[in-house]
């Protein structure tokens, strides 16, 4: 297998998707929101994940999603496709497709519902990696999944050439530091909440698959870039001042917040597809309150 190398970047965001009036996927606005994005700090964009609310897309949405970004913005910045189920060889199947499309990696959540032992996500995870050419990032993320991907099992996946990265989101500093101590130095460590991306940089995280860069990627990336340069006041700050708007997209379910914030700032991504439903009048309320307490409104 000949693995495509990829400089990692510090700065992902996990794109929205955004729908039409009647939920269609609306892929002007797709490919509108990655320039957006591309031009506001976004280093790596994250395809069809979490926030793009990938339970509720279709395979055939979601490979047309990957071309959309990818020829918007893949000149520019790195696309990842968000091709992981708790299905292997469907996985697989997609992962494929997606690599066909010319993304840069693929990130893989862990297998939810199904609840595997370590060793069965060490299979699932390594029969994916070994069925493509081209990066993969690992997603563990256990309030979604109920199924924690435990350091040990992460440092074995490590060895697989493939497996470049990990996106973080147990919230578990304790475990970030035994991730910090096991993993080999090539292997990177993304924080998967925005509010712990500083605490899991001074760990050795390398960056970020953020929520909050849609609306400030560019004070996300002086916060790096200040920490990188040795400058942790600096950093601290800029933390600090964001800290309201990292807690506050997580007010309810995520993409629900955010997606509440950006049509309130005019972007005008749509709605959700059902099970999940829009922001109620109080949660509008206060996710208005926090764009304007913030500046952003």
């Amino acid at each position: 297998m000949v693995v495509i190398k990829l400089e990692m970047p510090r700065l992902i965001t996990a794109m929205i998707t955004p729908f039409d009036d009647r939920l269609q996927v609306n892929y002007a606005k797709a490919a509108e929101v990655a320039e957006y994005l591309a031009k506001n700090g976004t280093e790596g964009i994250v395809v069809a994940g979490t926030t793009g609310e990938s339970p509720v897309l279709s395979d055939e949405e979601k490979l047309r999603l990957f071309a959309t970004v990818k020829e918007q913005v893949g000149s520019r910045v790195s696309v990842w496709a968000g091709t992981g189920s708790n299905n292997t060889q469907h996985s697989i199947e997609l992962s494929r497709e997606a690599e066909k499309l010319g993304v840069d990696g693929v990130l893989l959540v862990g297998p939810y519902y199904n609840k595997p032992s370590q060793e069965g996500l060490y299979q699932h995870f390594r029969a994916i990696a070994e069925a493509i050419n081209i990066p993969a990032m690992v997603y563990n993320i256990p309030s979604r999944t109920s199924s924690n991907i435990l350091p040990e099992t992460i440092a074995r996946l490590a060895q697989i050439d493939n497996i470049v990265a990990l996106k973080e989101s147990s919230g578990d500093m304790n475990q970030v530091s035994q991730l910090a101590y096991l993993l080999p130095e090539g292997m990177k460590v993304y924080s998967g909440d925005d509010s712990l991306t500083l605490p899991m940089m001074a760990l050795g995280a390398h960056g970020v698959v953020s929520v909050a860069s849609h609306l400030v990627g560019k004070d996300i990336q002086r916060m790096i870039t200040a920490f990188n340069n040795g400058d942790t006041r600096e950093a601290t700050r800029i933390h600090l001042a964001l800290y309201p708007i990292f807690k506050g997209l997580f007010i309810t379910t995520n993409p629900v917040p955010l997606k509440e914030a950006m049509n309130i700032l005019g972007m005008e991504v749509g709605g959700l597809r059902l099970p999940l439903t829009r922001a109620s009048q109080q949660e509008h309320e206060f996710i208005r309150n926090m764009l304007m307490s913030t500046g952003l409104l």
